[in-house]
């Protein structure tokens, strides 16, 4: 997941692919409570190594993001660990209840747009 970005570098020769109109990435965000989605055209990394990744490769933070909130480890615990680690029950049923919204983001933006979206799945 680091390393993201590789699989994009192919894109970069097809003259046809507009990274700002076809490119979603839908990525985890330890900044947001659990089961928050928040959707954006453009912005930083804000630290996640997979976008990282992605902008270092693309040479840009012109993309569209949907982030999904899994919330922030406790005080000590490796954010790779916890990152890696299964969801605990509650956190589980919260983000399983989330994914027909993330769903109809991103068939909203397949069909729409990301200025359509804006602030329509932010939660």
């Amino acid at each position: 997941m680091n390393l993201s970005g590789r699989v994009l570098a192919p894109l970069l020769r097809d003259a046809s692919f507009d990274i700002s109109r076809d490119l979603l990435v839908i990525v985890d965000d330890t900044a947001l409570d659990v089961g928050r989605l928040r959707f954006r055209t453009r912005g930083s990394s804000g630290g996640h190594n997979g976008l990282k990744s992605i902008e270092a490769v693309l040479r840009t933070q012109e993309y569209a993001r949907l982030r999904i909130g899994v919330g922030a480890p406790e005080g000590g615990t490796d954010l790779a660990d916890w990152v890696l680690s299964p969801f605990e029950k509650e956190d589980a049923k919260t983000v399983q209840a989330l994914l027909p919204d993330v769903l109809a983001a991103a068939r909203a933006w397949l069909d729409e747009g990301g200025d359509a979206l804006a602030g329509r799945f932010n939660k």
